[in-house]
């Protein structure tokens, strides 16, 4: 039997390095923002629903910068992260302003979660291709002895910027295909030898060409937003003491948790398509020069 999969989207957070709200910044060539291209990829490739996790104060833009249009075609909802939208028994630190992270983000949308899911970063251009393959995947996704989820990985050289360093979790795979390993690096760049490196902390090394690495284009079934309820639990008890005004609780981090509490497996799929984003101001030209490029080859249509 095959599931409609929903498509959740995770644009509550501002690009501090992009120096403003960069989710709804226009750079197709009739004033498309990135998400106009993910909603209609998704679409395409047999997604029904869309739900856009958000500021609750971004609202009215959201729905007047892509949730009219998208309405058309598939059903919208919105889900709101707050330091509020918390599980019972729990309360965010005093002081704390900086949201919860990418895990938190979508437990926020539980409650909207009953059907297979994919998550995508709001900011981020994924190509047709990827969310081809999340579709095929959850169009069948159906958990049996373990939770069946999937990531999308993308070769590492196809998601860099020539305008600085990019953090990226740099994925392993085990015999059969499923991810084994996701480790975050950061400071990624294409040296002037042709070397891709990066740089944290007091550790430096080379990452092949071809690696798979993560950009946030997650799929799961409904069982995820349950876990997620008794992790965040687990965070606040273990993690956010640490550090109350900035831990995060992440989305890898909760996979890798079911994965190694032998709980899940996560099918890592591969693409072959080019990432670009915005995460830099400097970015912005080149992204709407590719944009420009795909409309005019007649990969998108002038007017998504």
């Amino acid at each position: 039997m095959k599931n409609t999969p929903a498509l959740v989207v995770m644009a509550a957070g501002m690009g501090s390095r992009y120096g403003g709200l960069k989710q709804i910044d226009p750079l197709g060539p009739n004033g498309q923002i990135i998400l106009d291209y993910s909603v209609y990829d998704a679409y395409k490739a047999g997604f029904s629903k869309v739900i856009f996790i958000i500021k609750p104060e971004l609202e009215k833009a959201f729905e007047d910068a892509i949730g009219k249009k998208a309405r058309k075609y598939m059903d919208v909802e919105y889900a709101f992260q707050t330091l509020e939208n918390l599980p019972d028994g729990l309360k965010a630190p005093e002081g704390r302003v900086k949201p919860l992270g990418t895990g938190h983000a979508v437990y926020c949308a539980a409650n909207l979660l009953n059907v297979p899911f994919a998550v995508i970063n709001a900011d981020d251009f994924y190509g047709a291709d990827a969310f081809k393959c999340m579709a095929e995947f959850l169009s069948t996704a159906k958990d049996d002895d373990k939770y069946r989820y999937c990531m999308v990985g993308y070769k590492v050289e196809n998601t860099l910027t020539e305008n600085g360093t990019v953090s990226r979790g740099v994925c392993s795979k085990d015999e059969n295909g499923f991810l084994s390993s996701i480790i975050e690096r950061t400071a990624i760049k294409r040296d002037d030898d042709g070397v891709i490196r990066f740089s944290q902390d007091d550790e430096s090394g080379i990452i092949e060409e071809g690696t798979p690495v993560s950009m946030n284009m997650w799929g799961f079934t409904p069982s995820f937003a349950k876990e997620l309820k008794h992790m965040l639990f687990d965070f606040f008890q273990n993690t956010l003491p640490k550090n109350p005004e900035k831990a995060e609780f992440y989305l890898p981090y909760a996979v890798d948790t079911l994965i190694h509490e032998g709980k899940a497996t996560d099918k890592l799929l591969t693409t072959d398509s080019k990432w670009f984003g915005v995460t830099y101001r400097e970015d912005k030209p080149s992204v709407m020069k590719s944009l420009s490029d795909m409309t005019n080859a007649g990969i998108y249509p002038e007017n998504l």
